[in-house]
């Protein structure tokens, strides 16, 4: 039997010398620079002639624009050609919203860098990226076929009804609650912005503030992907299959109330680590259709009706009480059962 494998990527620090960093700096501005230019260029051919202009198009001008100004000769053509690349998924995206009615130790031309590996590199790379984070680069590789190291099965399912009052709850009645790092910051990050915005622009203390309130917001980003992490793990070793609701959560941030507390728990990445670790262990996750979760009682499936504001379910018709949130991780579990034909 073929050892099973998956897609990964491995995020690791850099160690760049001064030289090197000032390089990578010089590589930033002018990809940040053509990103722009092409840009402006498709938006002034669109306005003005009803033309569009494609990847393939931009991408063939390159080889004139490395003849004419040296700056861009000094980086290499896969790196230019990477930038088109990600401008051109990014209008082509913007276009579909508008159609849905929604508003590895070295680089090219800069030398070898040190790598601070906290890991060996498996499976084989594919892709590598080089970023600027507020400590510091990152490069990141994307690898095919890593190889996964399936854990032992333990016989257990569960639905997960991700929530707000609770991070998530299971269909045990176990809730995870939630951090709400952002929440906890916030005060800070405000104080941090107010500081930048008193600063004089161009200015190194402005620069010194900037740096610090990217800081910040970096903290509460990692806090909240270790969380995501760990819970992740936990449900995997846990259960052979986690059922969940397909969430649209890009459609659920329009709703101003709860967009701040949503984008603090952060779903679709936890979904997305979830689904990965799971993947990676030999485990199942299962997206179900979230219609209804709420309002059906898990015990004889009668619909009952309530508002976000009440958090607990009482059926009138077969007693049953409970949670809000366990009534729906329920129906969740019992949705996805019947989707793979384990449930009646």
């Amino acid at each position: 039997m073929d050892q099973q494998t998956a897609h990964k990527t491995f995020k690791e620090k850099l160690r760049p010398t001064p030289a090197q960093e000032r390089a990578l700096d010089e590589v930033l501005w002018r990809c940040r620079d053509l990103y722009n230019t092409a840009l402006e260029q498709r938006i002034i051919a669109y306005q003005r002639r009803h033309v569009s202009v494609s990847r393939f198009d931009q991408e063939a001008e390159l080889k004139a624009i490395r003849a004419e100004f040296p700056e861009y000769a000094a980086v290499h053509s896969h790196v230019l050609q990477d930038v088109l690349a990600r401008l051109d998924k990014t209008y082509q995206a913007f276009f579909r919203r508008v159609q849905h009615g929604e508003k590895a130790g070295f680089l090219s031309k800069i030398g070898r860098i040190a790598v601070h590996w906290s890991r060996p590199i498996r499976g084989t790379p594919k892709t590598v990226t080089v970023n600027r984070e507020a400590d510091g680069w990152y490069v990141t590789i994307s690898c095919e076929d890593v190889p996964i190291h399936p854990l032992l099965k333990t016989g257990q399912e569960t639905g997960i009804d991700l929530g707000l009052e609770s991070f998530a709850t299971l269909a045990d009645g176990t809730r995870i609650l939630t951090p709400s790092y952002y929440r906890h910051a916030e005060r800070y990050l405000i104080q941090c912005q107010r500081r930048v915005s008193r600063r004089k622009k161009g200015s190194n203390r402005r620069r010194k503030a900037v740096r610090l309130l990217a800081k910040a917001h970096q903290k509460v980003r990692r806090q909240r992907q270790d969380f995501h992490h760990k819970t992740a793990l936990a449900l995997v070793r846990a259960n052979d299959t986690i059922y969940h609701e397909d969430l649209r959560v890009a459609n659920m941030v329009r709703n101003h109330h709860l967009a701040k507390s949503i984008s603090d728990a952060g779903w679709g990445q936890f979904l997305t680590i979830l689904t990965f670790k799971a993947a990676s262990a030999g485990k199942r996750v299962v997206a179900v259709d979230p219609a209804f979760t709420s309002q059906l009682c898990s015990g004889c499936g009668v619909v009952v009706s309530k508002g976000l504001s009440v958090r607990w379910h009482a059926c009138p018709d077969c007693g049953m009480e409970l949670h809000r949130d366990h009534n729906a991780a329920k129906n969740i579990q019992w949705r996805g059962q019947r989707l793979r034909g384990l449930a009646g």
